[in-house]
């Protein structure tokens, strides 16, 4: 006897550009839930797909954006929402925040951002909203496990290095719960996570955000050598005094706090 295929077996996922749609509603459900929203919300979602998160979302505010690249998922779309949503058919790392979401925004106030993302480009849309920081309140995202459990790494663990001091110098990252292959078609090889991000307001904006990032990946190039070691080059270089410098450089980077990354960068900036 012939099985009736599912809605999401009847489509041929595209793998350049990271598809796997999540097929279980009740984590849908879930991860919709995370993001709590209220009715005077803007949201955008990255990466509709079959719309499995879209079809709670939508109702739960009159002010939605979907991003979406592939055209034949954003014309399914068009045709299912009209108007009800606002469809941006572009690469999400392409989308201008102020010029396509808060320049046709309805809502006031700063947005919140929610999707299953391509695992491939997954830090660099947290970098973008890193950047955008002061536009955007919160986000969950999901995401591969391996990437959350750095990400959200606290010092003096393996995991803790760049990426979790430069995600966690603006933003307070949080695993709310893993999700299993099983739960999308087609299945990854790998656990998923589904992470919230909250971003704080006027947070260590008055860091030089370029020297810090230089700061942070010198120290971590040489993870197992001491601080002194791994910034001597960057040091003379820059033609910086260490002793000048209020800090034991006899510690390791992974044990450094992001506070104390940037009071590091906040010293060795008044020398530059």
């Amino acid at each position: 006897m012939a099985t009736t295929k599912t809605k999401y077996e009847t489509y041929r996922p595209k793998k350049f550009l990271g598809q796997n749609f999540l097929t279980d509603e009740n984590l849908a459900k879930k991860i919709v839930n995370s993001l709590e929203i209220t009715s005077g919300d803007t949201v955008v979602e990255i990466g509709p797909g079959k719309g499995v998160l879209t079809k709670y979302l939508e109702p739960l505010t009159d002010d939605f954006f979907a991003v979406e690249l592939d055209r034949h998922i954003v014309e399914e779309l068009k045709q299912k929402y009209r108007d009800r949503i606002n469809l941006i058919h572009k690469d999400f790392l392409k989308v201008s925040i102020e010029d396509d979401i808060i320049s046709r925004r309805k809502n006031k106030g700063r947005i919140k951002i929610i999707g299953n993302i391509p695992y491939n480009i997954t830090t660099e849309i947290i970098f973008r909203m890193t950047e955008k920081r002061n536009l955007i309140s919160s986000a969950v995202l999901m995401m591969q496990k391996e990437v959350a459990r750095r990400l959200t790494s606290s010092p003096g663990t393996k995991d803790y290095g760049i990426l979790a001091v430069l995600i966690q110098l603006y933003s307070v990252p949080k695993i709310l719960f893993n999700v299993p292959p099983e739960a999308f078609f087609p299945k990854p090889r790998v656990v998923s996570s589904v992470v919230r991000f909250d971003f704080p307001e006027n947070i260590h904006n008055e860091i030089d955000y370029g020297l810090l990032c230089e700061v942070v990946k010198k120290s971590f190039g040489k993870r197992r050598k001491t601080m002194r070691n791994s910034l001597k080059e960057f040091f003379i270089e820059k033609e910086i005094h260490q002793d000048k410098i209020e800090f034991d450089f006899n510690r390791r980077p992974e044990s450094l706090s992001v506070e104390e990354f940037v009071n590091l960068t906040r010293e060795i900036a008044k020398q530059i």
